[in-house]
């Protein structure tokens, strides 16, 4: 029998269409799935199973009738719990935010998924109000990796990845404002892509202002651009939204990447330590590329590095985000989160502005760099995931979470698509993730190329262990 969490959206879509199985039936094996591994790796705030399945109910009948609403008719999708959904709580991993509601509108991405016909099935974890690169939050604990829960799932966007990685919906939407869809699909296993700020609406508008984009996170790049056609579309609630892109995203994917100029920059120009596994994982990733035709080149962008000036764009915004609350509730903060606002509290308007110059410096000079090379290509992380519930892995001589992601954050800070992509696992059978970056707006490029890759051995990672059974949640 065909075991119908393993399937893409693609497939279930196709399937869908040609009476192989109906989403009533994929939507309670995601539900069956999603309870049976919530208690390992607590990746859910929320599981809606009755609404799911009446999502699904009114799907099928669409799908009878040969009238599907749109392209992601009946497949089920999960939102991190930083986005706002009709009819369910958006808590935010804070005990600050209050569950009364009404929760009566959605986010622009949530929208439109619901404008095509998909199955919701719940809310995923985050840690609070997104500040941090791992998934832990006073209110809702800690996210586990979907390969050893004993370690981090990564973050912010840890719960969507670990649902996807273990068969609880195909498809999630994360949010990324340093590399939060990025980190957990990397020690995850699955494919994330950061579009290029504005491919996809963001309302409210983020606390941390243009750092902050909504991506899909997929299980593979073809599904990704399924979801991107899907939420890439117009929202007169965000004033900074791109134009619709002119076409397809699916349809720019078969082009291949023979004769793309990529470069390839395996440490920054000796900046980062990288782990040699990790390494050995990205130079066979981009060994592939060459072997499909581009001509692939060891250069680095030979920017200094921008950290300083991420903290005081992304503290401020942490500032701002808890500003109207009072000692008590500020009580209830993660800590780390407390020290994080202190700091971005004492940053002036002048420190602000000065971090601005140094993004406009930066993004100058990867659009330069991008003149010369149409893609490049990075390690996603320098190392696996580390154990769960701390911010830095222990013993190491990081404060913060920024400190061990050096190949996520840049790409933040100049608005650029960067995806990354699946390809190997480390001694310990941790995922390992290749980072593709394009300049800004070449988002159909980044997929294609990550599509090319996903054509080849690379990145199919074996699946996950399942839990033999349900266990304590960590």
């Amino acid at each position: 029998m065909t075991d119908l969490t393993a399937l893409t959206a693609g497939r279930l879509v196709a399937g869908y269409a040609a009476g192989d199985f109906s989403p009533v039936e994929v939507t309670r094996a995601a539900l069956e799935r999603a309870e049976g591994v919530d208690p390992r790796v607590n990746a859910f705030v929320r599981i809606d199973g009755d609404t799911a399945l009446e999502q699904a109910r009114a799907s099928a009948e669409r799908w009878r009738r040969g009238a599907p609403a749109g392209l992601v008719d009946g497949v089920p999708v999960t939102v991190k719990d930083i986005l706002l959904q009709r009819g369910a709580p958006t808590f935010k991993g804070s005990w600050t935010v209050p569950g009364a509601g009404p929760w009566e509108e959605d986010a622009p991405s949530v929208a439109r998924l619901r404008e095509h016909g998909a199955v919701f099935l719940g809310k995923t974890t985050t840690p609070e109000f997104g500040w941090k690169g791992v998934t832990d939050s006073p209110r809702h604990g800690a996210t586990g990796n979907p390969y050893d829960p004993g370690r981090t799932a990564g973050g912010s966007s840890g719960g969507g990845a670990a649902a996807v990685a273990l068969g609880a919906g195909p498809l999630a939407l994360g949010t990324d404002g340093g590399g939060s869809v990025r980190i957990p699909a990397a020690f995850s296993g699955i494919f994330a892509l950061k579009p290029t700020y504005g491919r996809v609406p963001l309302y409210p508008a983020s606390a941390f202002g243009t750092l902050a984009h909504v991506g899909p996170m997929t299980r593979d790049a073809a599904d990704a651009a399924l979801l991107l056609d899907v939420i890439g579309a117009s929202d007169p609630r965000d004033w900074s939204a791109l134009a619709p892109f002119p076409g397809s995203f699916r349809d720019q994917l078969a082009g291949g990447v023979a004769g793309l100029r990529v470069a390839y920059s395996p440490d920054f120009g000796g900046r980062v330590a990288v782990r040699p596994q990790v390494a050995a994982a990205v130079r066979r990733a981009v060994e592939t590329l060459e072997e499909l035709g581009a001509h692939v080149e060891e250069a680095d962008p030979g920017f200094e590095d921008p950290l300083d000036a991420f903290h005081v764009l992304w503290f401020s915004g942490a500032a701002r985000v808890t500003q109207h609350l009072g000692p008590e509730q500020r009580a209830r903060l993660d800590p780390g989160l407390r020290e994080v606002i202190e700091e971005g509290a004492r940053h002036s308007a002048l420190d602000y502005l000065a971090a601005v110059d140094v993004r406009m410096a930066l993004g100058a000079r990867l659009g330069a760099f991008h003149q010369r090379y149409d893609l490049l290509v990075t390690p996603t992380m320098p190392d696996t995931a580390f154990e769960i519930g701390v911010e830095v892995p222990k013993g190491s001589p990081h404060r913060r979470w920024t400190e061990w992601t050096p190949f996520s954050y840049p790409f933040n800070l100049t608005q650029q698509p960067a995806a990354s992509v699946p390809c190997g696992l480390d001694g310990a059978g941790l995922p390992i993730g290749v980072q593709l970056v394009g300049a800004r707006h070449a988002d159909a490029l980044v997929l294609r190329a990550a599509h090319a890759l996903y054509g080849t051995a690379v990145p199919r990672l074996p699946a996950p262990p399942l839990p033999a059974e349900s266990a304590a949640r960590p």
